[in-house]
């Protein structure tokens, strides 16, 4: 039997954020927030790890002012320096990466954004798909092997 979904609004999904111990702040200047200029764009963090989300626009299939979906800014990342890092995977190993810096993941890490990213997603009411049940996925794949290969 299919599982029905409850579509939260964007205020209740702050709320229950900051019930499951999130620290939910007003995005800071100079992310990717303040990039696109969203209005009520917050960061989202807890154990080392962190998301920027807004309030998603009304779409014509949810005209219900109440009803309204979470839009993720920046993707979730382990947080470098005050900035949210991307995995970047080189085939041998997963590196955490922004602008400034980028460090060598550990096991720590991963398992530190997995578990992150499946509670953020699960308070959000965003679909889980299977790939991602099953471990940290990569923002970008750069293998060496294959550079300059056609």
């Amino acid at each position: 039997m299919a599982k029905k979904i409850t579509q939260r609004s964007f205020n209740d999904v702050l709320t229950l954020l900051g019930s499951q111990r999130f620290d939910v702040a007003p995005a800071p200047e100079g992310s990717a927030a303040s990039k696109s200029r969203p209005s009520r764009a917050f960061r989202v963090s807890k154990n080392g790890c962190a998301a920027e989300i807004a309030e998603a626009p009304a779409t014509p299939a949810t005209t219900d002012s109440a009803v309204s979906s979470v839009l993720l800014l920046a993707r979730p990342g382990w947080v470098l320096n005050g900035e949210i890092s991307h995995i970047l995977d080189r085939g041998y190993q997963k590196f955490l990466k922004t602008p400034h810096l980028e460090i060598p993941a550990t096991a720590d890490h991963l398992r530190a954004l997995h578990t992150f990213s499946e509670e953020l997603n699960e308070a959000a009411g965003a679909t889980t798909l299977y790939n991602e049940s099953l471990g940290t996925t990569s923002d970008s794949y750069l293998y060496d092997r294959v550079k300059g290969r056609a």
